[in-house]
């Protein structure tokens, strides 16, 4: 099923500045927040959807990318382990990450918490990686299995950070993460909440501590982890795997996995947008009487006709051999830069053979003929 526009789950335009964002989102979210629809899957599927479109157009870097390649920009084509950004949002994601838009005691605390009581939920910090790509990974996509160093659970205590299930609830704010306070004002009594100081908001403390992670619940390791990168994507982009960054502290929620493409240049073939370039050299023969040459692709090759008469600098467009675009059914062409090669040093036969041949009229340049520059050519095509 295709993903909603994100402006469109907000209500906004796309030039909406970052506070009608913010407001936009606040309003979707307390219109669909759990705690006023119960045990309504709709209502659910749509709170989790207006997260995932704030969380892109709130970050200046997600929203330009998004702008540009789609959902695609942000993750939102490809998957592997984990899904990439946009498709593992759970409550605790959104709970953790967006709490503050709702003030601490927005519907019970819950906003803080995912599940009540509003224990604070830790979450891992955020990876990023460098992942190479060559033109055919890029033109046809890939699947990539990178090892990755980073924090993870503890195996010997499961990522609880205690021996066994030795915790003591808090006693400081009886095991709900915060502690409320009441003042009293002008306006009557005013109640606030604050994460609880003797806990860190997680409503327990470690009785004994587990001998491996020394309480933390997490320790250096590696894991291998499987990206299918989209066909289409270009040097610089950033695409993002949900929950595959660090492991939080004492259980909690993953961090993200951030990879950036770095694309390897090909050796004959250079890439601007969707299409491809590739400057092909014949000698004067050739070109003055006709052949047919191969050009390379990003897979295999394929034979071109050189037409008798051909200019230096003519432009044969390959319709549909160029890279896929990365947010739609389109590609790319290869275009072929047809260069006639002089030759540097002749000998005395061949320089005998072309003193005959210079006072031809056919080999006198044509003054009626008004020969455009490449570049000027190029624009032409793409206009």
């Amino acid at each position: 099923m295709a993903k909603r526009d994100f402006y469109e789950i907000l209500g906004i335009s796309k030039g909406a500045s970052d506070d009608e964002i913010k407001k936009a989102y606040r309003k979707q979210a307390i219109k669909y927040h759990p705690d006023k629809n119960p045990d309504d899957k709709s209502a659910e599927d749509k709170f989790k959807e207006a997260a995932e479109a704030y969380e892109v157009l709130s970050d200046a870097n997600k929203r330009q990318r998004y702008d540009q390649y789609g959902h695609a920009g942000v993750g939102g084509a490809a998957g592997g382990g984990g899904g990439f950004q946009g498709g593992g949002m759970n409550m605790d994601d959104i709970f953790s990450q967006f709490g503050d838009i709702f003030g601490d005691s927005f519907f019970g605390g819950r906003s803080r918490s995912g599940g009540g009581g509003g224990r604070r939920m830790n979450r891992g910090t955020n990876l990023r990686i460098k992942v190479k790509l060559n033109l055919q990974d890029i033109a046809n996509g890939a699947e990539k299995k990178i090892k990755v160093n980073k924090m993870v659970a503890c195996n010997t205590c499961s990522g609880s950070g205690a021996k066994g299930t030795a915790f003591d609830t808090c006693k400081a704010c009886n095991g709900q993460g915060v502690v409320s306070r009441v003042t009293q004002t002008i306006l009557g009594a005013m109640q606030t909440q604050s994460t609880c100081s003797a806990c860190s908001g997680e409503g327990k403390i470690i009785k004994d501590k587990c001998n491996t992670c020394h309480g933390d619940g997490v320790v250096r390791g590696e894991e291998t982890i499987t990206i299918n990168m989209p066909a289409g994507v270009a040097d610089g982009m950033q695409l993002s795997m949900s929950g595959k960054g660090n492991a939080a502290v004492r259980g909690g929620v993953n961090g993200d996995l951030l990879i950036v493409v770095e694309e390897e240049e090909h050796t004959e073939l250079k890439r601007d947008g969707v299409n491809l370039f590739y400057d092909c050299y014949v000698n004067f023969a050739d070109a003055a009487l006709g052949t047919s040459v191969e050009v390379p692709l990003v897979e295999g090759k394929a034979k071109i006709k050189i037409e008798p008469g051909t200019q230096s600098g003519k432009v044969l467009r390959l319709k549909g051999k160029g890279v896929p675009e990365i947010n739609s059914y389109g590609r790319g062409d290869l275009l072929v830069n047809i260069n006639v090669w002089t030759p540097q040093s002749l000998s005395s036969d061949e320089k005998k053979a072309l003193e005959l041949l210079r006072t031809s009229k056919n080999f006198q340049p044509n003054p009626n003929r008004k020969d455009k520059g490449f570049f000027e050519r190029m624009k032409e095509y793409f206009d």
